[in-house]
Parts: structure tokens; sequence; C-alpha cells
């Protein structure tokens, strides 16, 4: 192509640009400095400049960067003054002669870019520049045409980049006929030359069928079939891709699958089992069927030859990723539309038939090694399959234990009695995962019982308990002593496990654990006191939190005693040495003063300055977020997670944000139980409270604000320091709040929030005028979109929101709820309120799917 910038610019930038690539970092950096002086100075030059020397570079890395590098500067905050308010990028900057330069570049090098390593970079950069210009009004029709140009081009990597293209903006084909887009998508998907087409195309027809409206979504069903379809064919090295791009769409359009569920049903077990064949049902004289089968996953090679041993491991691997990628798929599919799987017959057992083989796959040679090591600590934590424990764990949540506990039993009762090691294991941690109901059976198995029994405490009625109470105890205490009945030493994490249980059965069996009290608490006193190594850490951790659940159970006139000595040992241990590899500690404590208070109830005020100033800085914590470019290397970080946000990959630190939440909730615990002897505290804890309505990284966080808040105000009216600046602030802060919120879920909590501050004030003579008004014309904003949302429901077809009447159902109950506590809150206001008809009609405008629920739920959710 001819330049488009004069030759001493492209001369300079490409100096500029081969040392941002060197490893100095004083070259890199005036290279850095001389980039934003340039597209400060003249950024249309440049940014045109770069363009050309990403299609015109000698390397395949220069041409790579000077991509990534122009899709960053290009929607980067410009540096140049303007008078907006919004966010301004070097792109609004641009002429629209510079732009139509720029889009002229991008496009020559798309079809012509010879590496394809470096067309893939192309197509990110044009894929974000045309989403980009079509947000702003600025529609890419030279880009449309070309692309579907290329998806007929002879050279599959032409075609590749197509649906790339396609896959990464969607927007580009949306109001094309739909006729058309299905039919330039069912091609790409049916390729006969190249596997990375079909891929391509499958995440294209994915991405948009994500972006489609329920109209045409409802003409665009029959694509389903074709990208199913390229399944079958595949070699299994090339499955768990292709799986995985499928995944997200049973989230986003769950429905779309039902049609097909049969279909999926008998290719994927061939995937997620060592044979398709199901064989008989184990028992316990033989655990598992014989392997032999008709179909065995992966498919033998070389007409049954043998193969090295390299190869076979290779094998291994390669069906190991594609029985993941195959349970994630129907287990995501399940989590989704729970009642819609659970009509196929075979679903959650082939689920649960594939988590139980994967659980048993440790390897004989590590048995030593697991049996001395920590579970915190496992050498083989890499290679023990613990995702199929989680895996089980969720098809258990998302269908209910009464549907999983039939499959389950069938296979459980004989691998607790097969003579491999790995089975009996496996067969523990399933009932640890899906059992609620079995007590009394799982008392009789070994030390990993203890574990299982934190299940079962959860959630049980204190009468069920009881009966199990003095053999459970007895149990769990002999688990405690150093040396067991048989004369080995006991393991330290079994300690850890039977403290914890200990702890749970406890809290489950109430006041009835008083007789074991003075049994128990002595020991766990003596292990604060006494266990002061780093090997000590968690047996540490895991007594504070028994000791704290203990008693509460027991109450405060037997806890009495010794509160005084177990506030010692935590105020000790708090004092103590910061211990940087003790991440466990500051949770922990934070968690048992919580429960030393609730024991203790108005005794505990002499202890608040101890414990408020650690509690008030993990309140105060910021959220710590980092943003990765799409080519950035996102590193797995403990306490850590990545998620998509608008495009991007967004890091957050969801250690500090939930140990933000705790805070907030011990906060609750405090003002809730010392009510004004609090007051000390009541300015710095409402200040962190009224802005952390807004907290949007965690649910938790605001909805113990909502919590929180009336309290405070209750503690300051009964102590007389709640000033009148406290209340305005207050009311001010839960009226902006409810005026944009926009999950009804948490509308509902700031409605109840501001109706029990009120109450705590007095009624509505506490509220100003002015607060009445504004909370009135929130409501009536709150009002307006809630009508306008149930009207585009009730629009909808009855056909077209089968599938989601479960999702269209929590959402209208959510609604339902927030309209109801506005209501109590304008009664409060005035019986008569006109808003009251408003309230009622938009609750008349519901579809009533809350009828439904009981009819199709067959398991406990």
């Amino acid at each position: 192509m001819e330049p488009v910038v004069p030759a001493e610019v492209s001369t300079e930038l490409t100096q500029i640009l081969s040392n941002l690539v060197l490893g100095d970092n004083e070259i890199r950096t005036n290279a850095e400095n001389a980039v934003n002086e340039r597209l400060a100075q003249t950024p249309e030059v440049y940014l045109l400049a770069l363009t050309q020397f990403a299609t015109s570079a000698d390397t395949e890395v220069m041409r790579s960067f000077s991509f990534v590098l122009l899709r960053r500067l290009l929607f980067r905050t410009s540096s140049i003054q303007t008078t907006k308010a919004a966010r301004v990028t070097l792109y609004d900057h641009l002429s629209s002669q510079t732009l139509t330069t720029l889009e002229r570049l991008l496009l020559h090098s798309l079809s012509h870019e010879p590496s394809q390593v470096v067309r893939r970079k192309a197509v990110d950069t044009i894929c974000d520049l045309a989403n980009n210009s079509m947000s702003r009004g600025r529609p890419w029709h030279a880009l449309q045409a070309q692309t579907f140009g290329m998806a007929q081009n002879a050279d599959p990597n032409a075609r590749e980049s197509a649906y790339r293209v396609f896959a990464g903006c969607p927007n580009l084909v949306m109001d094309l006929q739909t006729d058309a887009v299905l039919g330039v998508l069912q091609k790409g998907l049916q390729d006969p030359e190249s596997v990375e087409v079909r891929h391509a195309a499958l995440r294209a027809a994915v991405s948009y069928l994500t972006s489609c409206d329920p109209h045409q979504l409802a003409q665009s069903l029959s694509l389903m079939y074709p990208m199913l379809e390229t399944l079958p064919s595949l070699p299994h090295s090339q499955l768990p891709r292709f799986l995985n791009t499928l995944t997200p769409l049973t989230t986003s359009s769950a429905q779309l699958f039902a049609p097909h569920l049969a279909a999926l049903l008998r290719f994927l077990p061939a995937l997620i089992l060592p044979s398709a064949d199901p064989g008989p049902t184990p028992t316990v004289a033989r655990p598992f069927p014989s392997p032999q089968s008709s179909f065995i996953f992966p498919p033998p090679a070389n007409n049954g030859k043998e193969r090295d041993t390299s190869d076979l491991e290779e094998l291994d691997e390669e069906a190991e990723e594609a029985r993941k990628a195959a349970l994630e798929f129907m287990i995501s599919l399940s989590e989704a539309k729970p009642a819609m799987v659970r009509r196929v017959d075979g679903w959650v057992n082939m689920i649960v038939r594939g988590c139980l083989g994967g659980m048993g796959e440790l390897r004989d040679d590590e048995l030593e090694a697991w049996l001395d090591a920590d579970p915190a600590e496992d050498p083989t934590d890499d290679t023990y399959p613990r995702v199929y424990e989680q895996s089980l764990d969720r098809i258990a949540c998302a269908i209910g234990g009464k549907a999983v506990l039939p499959p389950a039993f069938q296979h459980i009762p004989g691998m607790l009695a097969s003579h491999d090691w790995k089975l009996r294991h496996a067969g523990l941690m399933a009932i640890a995962a899906v059992m609620q109901n079995e007590l009394g059976k799982v008392v009789n198995v070994h030390a990993h019982a203890a574990a299982a029994l934190i299940n079962f405490c959860e959630g049980v009625e204190r009468d069920t308990l009881v009966p199990y109470l003095d053999p459970i105890v007895e149990r769990l205490l002999k688990l405690l002593n150093p040396v067991g009945s048989d004369g080995r030493q006991v393991k330290r994490y079994v300690q850890e496990q039977a403290v914890t249980t200990l702890a749970m059965v406890a809290d489950a069996s109430e006041a009835t654990f008083a007789k074991h009290y003075s049994s128990i608490m002595p020991l766990l006193l003596n292990v604060l006191r006494n266990a002061n190594g780093t090997e000590y850490r968690k047996l540490r951790a895991k007594a504070m939190e028994c000791a704290g659940l203990i008693a509460i159970a027991v109450g405060r006139d037997v806890f009495r005693a010794d509160s005084a000595t177990l506030v010692e040992l935590l105020i000790h241990l708090q004092n103590g040495p910061v211990d940087p590899g003790d991440s466990m500690l500051p949770h922990y404590l934070i968690a048992t003063w919580a429960k030393v208070c609730q024991a203790m109830g108005p005794e505990f005020e002499p202890y608040l300055h101890v414990v408020m100033p650690p509690l008030i800085q993990a309140a105060s914590v910021k959220a710590d977020v980092s943003i990765y470019e799409e080519d950035d290397v996102v590193e797995e970080k403990e306490g850590w997670e990545t998620v998509s946000l608008d495009g991007r990959q967004v890091g957050i630190r969801t250690s500090a944000i939930d140990e933000k939440c705790q805070a907030f909730e011990t906060l609750v615990i405090y003002a809730s139980t010392l009510g004004p002897q609090f007051s000390p505290y009541l300015s710095q804890s409402l200040e962190l409270a009224l802005p952390s309505l807004r907290f949007y990284l965690h649910d938790g966080v605001r909805e113990a604000s909502a919590m929180l808040i009336p309290m405070l105000v209750s503690c300051g009216k009964n102590s007389n320091t709640l000033t009148n600046q406290m209340v305005s602030a207050t009311f001010s802060q839960l009226i902006n709040c409810i005026s944009t919120e926009t999950d009804s879920s948490f509308l509902s909590s700031l409605y109840k929030c501001f109706a029990d501050c009120l109450r705590v004030l007095g009624g509505t003579s506490a509220l100003p005028s002015e607060f009445q008004n504004g909370l009135i014309e929130a409501t009536k904003r709150q009002l307006q979109t809630l009508a306008d949302k149930r009207k585009v429901r009730a629009g909808r077809n009855p056909s077209e929101i089968e599938d989601e009447k479960e999702d269209l159902a929590l959402i209208e109950e959510m609604e339902d709820f927030a309209l109801e506590d506005m209501a109590k809150l304008l009664s409060t206001l005035d019986a008569q309120h006109p808003l009251l008809i408003a309230v009622s009609s938009v609750r008349d405008l519901g579809l009533g799917l809350g009828a439904w629920d009981s009819e199709d739920e067959g398991g406990d959710g």
C-alpha cells in the first residue's frame, strides 16, 4: 500500500517501537514517554503511522506488537483537554478522514497478512475498533462486506479470520437478514477442511445467539443442530475447547439445548465414563463391573497395535481433559436449568457416575504421601482430582440432594467395601458432598467421617441430632488425644478435623451440649495456650472457632467461668508477633471475638477497645482490582479471582473483600448485642456503612450495611449521641440508593432499612419534608422501572418463556418482595398514600409464575 504518513514519521516511530520491546528499563521508559508526547501533539499522524507499521513491519513480532499497542492506545483515556464530562479516548479526537484511512489499513492487513498469528492480533484490534465505533454511531460497512467475502475464500486461514471477526463483533451481522447470517455460520460449522474454521465458526455462532433479541433467537433455533454436530467428528484432542466454547451458552440461553438433551446424553457418556456401557450395578461383593465394553474412550489407535508409553500418557491426558470439559458442560447446564435436565432420564446418573469415577483416581504410588500429608499442604494436590469432588457438590446443590442420592448410592456402598483405598476414600468424600440424612450410618466409619459429619450438622434440627450427641462427642474426643486407642500417633489434621466437627455439633445441638462443656473447653484452652509453632496454625484457628461456638451454645452462665481466660488468650494472640505466613489468624480472631460477644452479651463491653481497631481497619479496606488487556498473561494468584467485565479480564482480590464483608457482619453483631454500649464507635461505623450501600463488588457487604444502619441509629438514639447531621446523612444516602438501585433484592433491603430507621426515630414526624419528597420521587422512578420490566415480560409469547419460567419466577419474586417493602414504608408515611394504588397495579402486571415452581421441581433445591 501507498504510505499514509511522511517517511520521517515512519522512521522515527520504527525506532521508538524497537526501543519499546528492549529489556533495558531506561530505554523502554524513554520510548514510552516519546509515544505519549507524540500522541499528545499529533495523535492522528502517529496512530496512522502505528497502523501502517503494523501492516508493513519486517518481523511477525513487531507487527503483532504494533496491533496490541494500537488497541491499547486507541481507547485509552485522552490527555487532551476537553470540556466533556464523559470518558474521552484518543479515538474520539480522530477526524472522519483519519478513521477512514485507519479502517482501510486494517482491512488491508486482514486480507493480506501472511502470518496467521499476526492476523489474529489484527482481528482482535479490528473487533475492538468495530465495537467501539458502532457504539458511537459509526457503522463499518466495508468490514461487514469484506468479512462475508473472506468467509467464502478458498484459503482456510482467511475463513477462520472471518469467523473470528463475527465472534468478536456480533453486532456486525445483527442488522442483516437472519437467514443470511445462519447460512454463513452453518457453512463455517460444516467446513470440510479445517478444524480451526469450525471452531471459529462455533465461537461466532455462540456469540451471535448470546447477542440475539428474543425474536431473532426464535428464528435461529435451527443453528443449534450444526453447532452440536461439530462434536462427534472431532479428534478427542479437540473436544475440550469445543465444549468449553459451548459451555457459556448453557448459562446465557440454556433453553436452546432442550431439544438436544437426549442426543447429548448419547454422545457425552463416552467422554465422561471409561465405557459407554454402564454395565451391572455395583455390589458389595463386586464393587465395580468389568472394564470390558463395546465402546472404549479414547478409541484405540494404530488398529490395536501397542503404543509406546509417551503416546499412552498423552492419550490419558487428552481423555482426562475431555472428561472434565464434558462434566463442566453438563453441570453448567444443570445449574442453569435444573428442572429441564431432571426430566431427562439418566442425565443426573451420568454426572454422578463420572464424578465418582474421577474421585477414585489417585495413583497407587501416591498412597504414602497422601496418608502422611496435611490435606492443606497435600503434595499430590496438583494431580489429585479434587475437581470431581467439587463437581459432585455442584450437582447436588443444583439438582437437589433427593435427586442425587439414589444414583450416588448405587455406587457408594461398593466403593466403601472395595479393596482399593482410592475407592474407599472417594466413597467417603462422596458421602460428605451429597448426604444430609444418613447420620446414623456415618457415625460407624473411620476418621474421615468427622468431615462428613459437618454436612449433616448444617441445617439439622436439634431434636434430630440429640440422640446421636453422646456417641459423636465421645468418638470425637478420642480423636483429640495425641495417641489413638490402637497406640498409633493421631495425625494433626485429624485433630483439626475433630475440633472443627465438635464446633459444628455444638452449634447444631445448642444448649443440649452443656453437659459436655467441662470435658471440651479445657482442652481447647490448652491448645490456645500451648500450640505455638507454625505447624499448629490451623489447629489454633479451629480451637478458637470451636471455643466461640461452644460458648454460644451453652450460654452466658455456663461460659462465664472461662470467659476471662479465653479473652486473655485471644488478646495474647492478637498482640503477638505478626506471622506473615498465617493468613488464617486475623480472620478467625475477628470471627471468634464476635462469638464471644454473642455469648457474653453486655458483659463484653470492656473489651470493645481491644477488638474495634482491627475491625474498623478490615471494614475500611478498599477494593483491590487489576485490569488485564486481552494479550496480558493473567497470573493465578491465591486470594484473587478473575472475572470478565465489559469485555475485559478484571482481577479482584476477593480475600480482602471477603474480610471486609466479615468485618461488617461482625459490626452488626456488636451493635445488635451491645446496643447503647456501642455508642463510642457510632460515628466511625456509620461513616463506613453509608457509602458501603454502593459497594457493588460484594452483595454481602451491602446487605450487612443495610442491616447495620438501623442498629446504629437505635444505638445513637438510646445513648443520646445521635446528631441531626447523622440522621440527615443517613436518609440522604438511602434515598439516593433507592433512586438508582437496579437489583430488586437489594431494593427490598433498602426500603426495610429506611423503614427501620424511621421506626427507631419515632415515625413519620422524624422525617423532614424534603426527605419525604425525595423518597416519593425515588419510589416513583422505581415503580416506573418495575412496571416497564413487567410489561416487556408480559408481552412475550408464552412458548418463548417456557424454559425460562424458573428464572422469571425468581425475578418476579424478588420484585414482589421489593414492592411489599415499598408498600409498608408508604403506609407508614400515610395509610392512604396515593402511591399504594400504583404499587398494587405494578404487582398485578406480573406473570404469576410463582405457582409453577412446585409443579416442576421434583427435588429439593
